[in-house]
Formats: C-alpha cells, sequence, structure tokens
C-alpha cells in the first residue's frame, strides 16, 4: 500500500486528493468543495441541475470511505433498482478501473463491493426497495447497518420516501464516525432533499448547482448552449427548466397545469375566421371506458378550439359514424383517437371501414418530447402552453376543472401527470374533454393549403392559381 497509514489519513483528512491521485481527474470546483466538505460534515445534500457530476461525486466520496475507513459499512440507493445499477453502481466500476491499488484491494460485484480479506466486515452493498411497499418496508432498505463507519448514499433523493432517510438517521446515533449523502434533481416539494434544503438545513451541507448560462457558478459539464436552447423554448418559469437547468424547485403553485383564471380567460377569447383559415382542422376522440364516462368529439382549428360532441353509450359503430359525420361536414384534417387499452380500437377499425385514416394515441406510450414521462403528459402539457399563447376554448365548467385541478410531478427528471383515476376521484366525473381536447395536440398536422377553401372567394382563387392544385404538370423548379 503506497504511503502506508500515512497516505490514507491524508485522503481520509482531503477526499479531493484521494480523487486527484488514485483517478487522475481534477474535480470542478463546486465538486472539490463537497469532497472537501465531507470530513467535517456528517450530512450533504447536492440540489442539482441535469447532468453537471453530481453521481461522479457520489461514486468518489463512497470509494474514499470505503479506503480510508476501517471495516466500514456502506448502503447506497436510488429511486429505482434500474437507476442505482445503470447510474451509481456502473459509475463504483467505472472508477475503480481508473486505480490499480483499488483493483488490487476491492472486489466489484453486481449487488456488493468487498474488501479482498475482510468480505464480511468491509462493504459495500447496494439496497432497493419495491415501490408496492409500505412505509414501514420501505423504512428497511437501509436497515442492519451496525458498525463504527457508517455511509449512506441516496441518489436521485428528490424522489426518495422520507421513510428511507429515516432508517439512515437512526443508524448514526451509534456510529463513532457516520455519514449521510444525498443528491439528486429538484423535482418534489417533499421527502429527504426537500427538507434538507429548507426546514432541515441546518443540519445539512447543501451545494446548489446550477446549468444557468448567466450564473458564473454554473457548471461547466453542462454546454452552455443546450442551457440556452432549453430557456429560450420553454422560457425560465417553466417547470422543466427550474429543475433541469436551474437546479430549482418549481414553486408550490406550478404543480397544478394552469389556473382556473387562467381558463376562464381563454373562455371569453374571440377570433375572426381570417385569424385561422390556414391552421389545420384536427379531431381528438376521447373513447368512454366505462359507463359514466363520456365519449367526446372535440375540433380543434389553430388558436380556436370549437364545442365538442359529447356522445354516450354508443359502440365502436355508432362511434365511428359520427366522428365519419363530423370529418364530412367539417373536413377535418386529421383525426386522434384515443386507444389506450384498445378502448379506441372498435371506432378506429370502424373509421377505415369508411375510408377514413384514424390516428390512434396510447396515452402511456412514447412522447416525442423527452421532458415527458409519456404522450398523455406531452399532451396535456402542449394543451397548457397553447391556451396561455392565446388558445381560445369553449366556456365548459367541466374542462376548466379538470384542466385547473390536474397535477403534475416528476419520474426522474421527466415531467408526468397524475393519474387520471386520481383526476376522476377528486372531480366526481371523468375528465374526458380535457382528454378529447389534448388529443389535438398528439401530432403535428400540416396546414391547409389555401384552395381548401370551398369559398366562392376560395374557388375563385384556386381558379386563379392553377398550379397550386394541377400536380400534373408539377415542376419542382417553379416553385417559390
Amino acid at each position: 500500500m503506497r504511503g502506508g497509514r500515512a497516505q490514507l489519513a491524508a485522503w481520509q483528512d482531503s477526499p479531493a486528493a484521494f480523487v486527484r491521485e488514485q483517478f487522475g481527474v481534477v474535480p470542478d470546483k463546486w465538486q472539490e468543495e463537497v469532497l472537501e466538505a465531507f470530513p467535517r460534515h456528517p450530512r450533504l445534500a447536492m440540489k442539482a441541475c441535469k447532468g453537471p457530476g453530481k453521481t461522479a461525486v457520489l461514486a468518489w466520496l463512497a470509494w474514499n470511505f470505503l479506503a480510508t475507513r476501517l471495516d466500514p459499512k456502506i448502503a447506497a440507493t436510488s429511486i429505482t433498482k434500474p437507476n442505482l445499477e445503470d447510474n451509481l453502481w456502473s459509475e463504483m466500476s467505472k472508477w475503480q478501473q481508473r486505480s490499480p491499488w483499488l483493483r488490487a484491494h476491492f472486489d466489484w460485484g453486481k449487488e456488493r463491493i468487498v474488501c479482498r480479506g475482510r468480505p464480511e466486515n468491509w462493504w459495500m452493498s447496494a439496497r432497493t426497495w419495491n415501490r408496492t411497499t409500505d412505509r414501514s418496508q420501505q423504512g428497511s432498505t437501509l436497515a442492519g447497518l451496525h458498525a463504527d463507519n457508517i455511509l449512506f448514499i441516496l441518489d436521485e433523493s428528490g424522489g426518495i420516501p422520507d421513510a428511507v432517510m429515516a432508517t439512515a438517521e437512526a443508524a448514526l446515533a451509534s456510529c463513532v464516525d457516520g455519514h449521510i449523502v444525498q443528491a439528486g434533481n429538484p423535482t418534489h416539494l417533499d421527502g429527504p432533499l426537500w427538507r434538507a434544503c429548507t426546514s432541515e438545513r441546518r443540519l445539512w451541507h447543501v451545494t446548489e448547482i446550477t446549468a444557468d448560462p448567466d450564473d458564473p457558478r454554473r457548471s461547466t459539464r453542462v454546454k452552455a448552449g443546450w442551457a440556452k436552447e432549453q430557456i429560450e423554448k420553454y422560457g425560465r418559469d417553466n417547470p422543466w427548466v427550474m429543475v433541469n437547468v436551474f437546479g430549482k424547485f418549481p414553486p408550490g403553485s406550478l404543480n397544478t397545469l394552469i389556473g382556473p383564471d387562467e381558463c376562464r380567460e381563454a373562455a371569453t377569447r374571440v377570433y375572426r375566421p381570417e385569424d385561422y383559415a390556414r391552421a389545420p382542422r384536427v379531431l381528438g376522440v376521447d373513447v368512454a371506458r366505462f359507463g359514466d364516462d363520456a365519449s367526446v368529439i372535440f375540433p380543434r382549428q389553430g388558436p380556436l378550439a370549437l364545442p365538442p360532441l359529447k356522445l354516450r353509450n354508443v359502440d365502436g359503430i355508432q362511434g365511428a359514424g359520427a366522428v365519419a359525420r363530423k370529418v364530412a361536414d367539417w373536413r377535418a384534417d386529421a383525426i386522434f383517437v384515443d386507444d389506450t387499452g384498445g378502448w379506441g380500437a372498435s371506432w378506429i377499425d370502424n373509421l377505415r371501414l369508411l375510408g377514413h385514416a384514424p390516428i390512434g394515441v396510447g396515452f402511456s406510450s412514447r412522447p416525442n418530447d423527452p421532458r415527458y414521462d409519456n404522450k398523455r403528459t406531452e399532451m396535456y402539457f402542449e394543451t397548457v402552453e397553447w391556451i396561455k399563447k392565446g388558445g381560445a376554448i369553449p366556456e365548459i365548467p367541466e374542462l376548466v376543472a379538470a384542466l385547473s385541478q390536474t397535477t403534475y410531478s416528476f419520474r426522474g427528471d421527466r415531467l408526468l401527470l397524475e393519474p387520471k383515476e386520481q383526476v376522476k376521484a377528486r372531480l366526481g366525473y371523468s375528465p374526458d374533454d380535457a382528454d378529447a381536447l389534448a388529443l389535438t395536440f398528439a401530432q403535428p398536422v400540416a396546414g391547409r393549403p389555401i384552395y381548401a377553401d370551398r369559398t366562392m372567394e376560395g374557388l375563385a382563387h384556386m381558379q386563379r392559381s392553377r398550379r397550386a392544385f394541377c400536380i400534373t404538370e408539377y415542376d419542382p423548379l417553379e416553385m417559390e
């Protein structure tokens, strides 16, 4: 062992020196501050933006603790087992490979890292819990550690239950050298990370890490160009930007999608036909799943959502017929049908038999935008953004209530709407109107060509613009 006890003592006192000498890297300024605070603070918390290198710091501290304490015991956990395996645990392997000394003294396994010669007493273990378990079972995730030197590591602690942290806190009462280190994105307004940064801040050494391109202390590992793009795209007060770019908790008022006053204002907006004539005509079709739910056909053209058609107790043939009539009367350009769980399959099949091309949409399917956890979340957020930018909705109390009382949270760093069943339980009815309107944002739809206007004026313009519709004489070199 190079340097012997004196070297180990120096590394224990200065984890940053350990990182430089064992791994051959120079920590970022904020990383060095965390490393140097570790020996002097039993509780460290890192509230971070996306991608600054916080998992690397957790791995460095774990290796430092394993290398410099006698018979240490470390328990590590994260929000899910795959998250722990893919992030912190693989990071432990990555940094061990950088150090011949660590490879010589420790064995890495899929769930356990042990010191050669003392595997029973000198180790680090991966701990996870089942999300369906109750509070007491969650709390047992970190139970069973009894030693003079104990370290608990909580990765992505923004979404970890309080019961898990409570067990770690209890273990510090009887050890000689005990530490808790947590790191995560500020995705929840409760839980261990929230409390460490608010009501229990006096107990924690808190490091706040931002990627704000205007902050001189920003993490250089996050590209400034990417951060600027997100801010320009979504705005500085967007909850996803606040969490992932600025490393800030979203305000409590933003846990609902939109306020009722904004929805009521949208219900008073008026547009002239020429304001939306070129916008595509889109139908969102929400299919009833249970007897008390309604099937809703919601038409939207650009900034204007028109009054929907509600149907109850209809089968797929009747429902498809109603949609087909609306398509014929309104000349819709796209039809998006809720196909979650196969409820809309009969509607889709019968619409195809009638010569239409409906597009099935699974609410739990993959979104286009990786900020969102699923398609339902993406569609609802796009609906709300449309309203905030001037969208006009019909005056429907049930629609306003559904939009303004649907809440969101985070799963990892992705936005996630609360389950529809919870919204229904709160409202006392299913949010069918909101679902149907959201479906009109399922995918982008091309704008209407000017000759789609079949009014007398539109037909006259079409005759004047023969090139616009006569595809037999198409010449790409003549395109304007």
